[in-house]
């Protein structure tokens, strides 16, 4: 699926540039030295390289101001050749994550963090939404799993993950962007442990998109209580699994 959606994405570009486009260019700003985020950037440079998207990284220390931040996606915002812009998360406690993200220009905001962007998702309008989100969703789309008058347990409650994951599957096939038509409930740390036993018991999809102590206890609560050919996408294990027999789905970002 994934080299499938790689080839689309290549054709995609190369047919935008036949037209007399501008390349696409992608701006990743990554602060401080974080091991997890320097590999997550460098797939992410890997990534655009392989679909003919340009990208640079625009380092910065640890200790880098928030106005200085500011100013870099001010300068990116304004400049033509710049198509998207992505701030890797997490940032240093002295700056203001959401004030950063919000910095951004919403149709250069390849995150789909900004404020209009996720208000646009709520409101079930077109806008960049979070690529393990649209990831998820472009699973179900492909594999055929029907959504409609579903009852989806999504484990966790995040902004970038459990919410938007949460706004896709539930909102209305016929809308704008169209959404999944399930009824969806979201479990999190707080949810009860028998409570959590009955929501899987009666979901038909399980999505877990939580860390990974919470997620394993949801994850241990869908295999020994779901009901027969339920769908479980579990995005804590790194990979895709597709296991036709028991119709059960996991992946990760």
């Amino acid at each position: 699926m994934a080299k499938q959606i790689q080839k689309e994405i290549q054709r995609g570009v190369e047919s935008w540039i036949s037209l007399g486009n501008r390349r696409p260019h992608l701006s990743i700003i990554l602060v401080g030295d974080n091991p997890a985020s320097h590999t997550y950037v460098r797939k992410k440079i890997r990534a655009a390289s392989a679909v003919g998207i340009c990208s640079e990284i625009i380092l910065k220390p640890k200790d880098v101001s928030q106005e200085e931040l500011l100013d870099i996606t001010d300068q990116l915002n304004m400049d033509p050749r710049v198509s998207g812009i992505l701030v890797q998360l997490p940032l240093p406690d002295h700056v203001d994550e959401r004030t950063v993200c919000n910095g951004i220009a919403p149709e250069k905001d390849v995150d789909g963090f900004h404020i209009i962007n996720i208000g646009r998702l709520c409101l079930d309008q077109h806008s960049l939404i979070p690529a393990t989100a649209s990831a998820v969703w472009e699973i179900i789309k492909r594999t055929g799993i029907e959504t409609f008058g579903k009852n989806v347990v999504v484990a966790g409650r995040s902004k970038n993950v459990g919410m938007p994951i949460a706004m896709l599957l539930h909102t209305d096939g016929e809308h704008e962007r169209p959404g999944g038509d399930a009824t969806v409930t979201i479990a999190h740390r707080y949810t009860p442990k028998e409570q959590l036993k009955i929501h899987t018991q009666l979901a038909d999809i399980i999505i877990v998109a939580a860390e990974l102590t919470e997620g394993r206890q949801v994850f241990g609560e869908a295999i020994n209580f779901f009901r027969p050919h339920i769908t479980l996408s579990d995005i804590l294990l790194q990979q895709l699994i597709y296991l036709q027999k028991t119709n059960i789905i996991a992946t990760s970002f």
